[in-house]
């Protein structure tokens, strides 16, 4: 029982974190234009349609970990999302989240991963339903996948501008 209530604060503190993100890209100060104009900027291509998949990925992987259901498959998209936002916004800032580097990213990723191997808990939504997608080959499944999509992304749609080197 102590171990389910752990594992259902961390998916309460995961999950609606990521799904306020998305909200965020949709609804936020600059809403869908702001955010496609912000990934623009960062040198996605297709930045229309990257800003509505972001904002549906973050806000259904942040559901369904909340729920604790298809919690792999959650955490997968967790470290998707995360390895993309290392490689692009805070890439080259260093490691600390307060001068912009990829603390947060990773720290996401990890417990996303951990959420994989362990399972969501006794009071979730795959426990309800019987469904066993979490344990040490979620885990690998979660990083490998993540990763995987995050590379795939990037090599499609990723173009940052070429600085000028200064003579």
């Amino acid at each position: 029982m102590d171990l389910d209530l752990g594992l259902l604060v961390v998916r309460l503190a995961l999950g609606p974190m990521l799904i306020v993100h998305g909200w965020n890209k949709v609804f936020g100060g600059g809403g869908l234009d702001g955010t496609t104009g912000w990934f623009r900027a960062l040198g996605l291509r297709f930045p229309a349609v990257q800003a509505r998949v972001a904002a549906a990925t973050e806000m259904g992987a942040g559901v369904l970990m909340t729920l604790g259901l298809l919690t792999g498959l959650s955490s997968t998209a967790f470290v998707g999302l995360m390895a993309v936002a290392a490689l692009t916004d805070h890439r080259g800032k260093g490691y600390f989240v307060f001068k912009g580097g990829w603390e947060y990213t990773l720290l996401v990723a990890m417990v996303a991963i951990g959420l994989a191997a362990t399972g969501p808990g006794a009071w979730s939504l795959d426990d309800a339903l019987g469904l066993d997608v979490a344990g040490p080959v979620w885990a690998v499944v979660s990083l490998v996948g993540g990763i995987a999509a995050a590379g795939l992304l990037m090599a499609v749609c990723y173009r940052p501008a070429v600085k000028d080197a200064a003579i």
